[in-house]
């Protein structure tokens, strides 16, 4: 199997993504240190576009000064807010929990480790990466389905799920590429090499891809 070479490939990507909307957690880390802001917006993101997440989130910002004014609220208030991102009042159960599970497990603070980060309601591993990264600034590698895609795709794992691409990542990726590859990842997938219909003819990367199991569209991507 062919493989790109990352240091070709990342550099490239990171002056095209400066092109690109910016994804909503890497906008919530530009606008605040605070990491349970980070935390919030990124339990938020899952499943739902960024431009729904991102007016979700001003709702819910508007209404909050720190975590815990969300025991103030109930379910349906917070449900209200955020709504219609996906799955928005399993959302809402999970945020009116977290301040309570934080308090009682964590003494009131948000943390940065993955494996008491999972232990939050509402935050898997994708998450609990994406928080370590962003809120934290510490090194992990945050899957989801972009990263997993695209890496198969560029031949640098073979891995049938994201897990699989996380643990594989961990062991091959080089460091200095590990708080920067979800974002430049996400950035390239929403924008060019897309889950459907790849635009492959206008992507910068073109003549060094393997393009592993994709057929590239041959009309004019928008």
């Amino acid at each position: 199997m062919n493989v790109i070479d990352l240091d070709i490939a990342i550099p490239a990507l990171l002056k095209k993504a400066k092109e690109y909307k910016v994804p909503i957690v890497d906008l919530v880390q530009a606008q605040t240190k605070e990491p349970w802001k980070v935390l919030v917006a990124t339990i938020l993101s899952a499943r739902t576009t960024d431009k729904i997440t991102t007016k979700a989130v001003k709702r819910l910002f508007n209404s909050l000064d720190h975590i815990y004014d969300l025991q103030k609220m109930s379910e349906e208030e917070i449900a209200q807010k955020i709504y219609p991102v996906g799955f928005y009042r399993n959302k809402a159960k999970f945020l009116r929990q977290l301040p309570k599970v934080l308090a009682d497990k964590f003494n009131g603070i948000v943390p940065d480790q993955i494996d008491s980060l999972v232990k939050l309601p509402g935050v898997g591993r994708k998450t609990a990466n994406l928080v370590r990264v962003i809120g934290f600034g510490k090194p992990a590698i945050c899957v989801d389905t972009h990263v997993h895609r695209i890496m198969n795709i560029w031949g640098y794992v073979d891995t049938k799920t994201p897990l699989e691409t996380e643990m594989a990542l961990r062991k091959k990726l080089p460091s200095k590429y590990w708080l920067t590859i979800n974002s430049i990842l996400v950035a390239h997938g929403q924008h060019t090499c897309r889950p459907i219909s790849p635009c492959c003819h206008q992507c910068i990367l073109e003549p060094h891809c393997p393009k592993n199991g994709i057929t590239p569209r041959k009309k004019v991507c928008p």
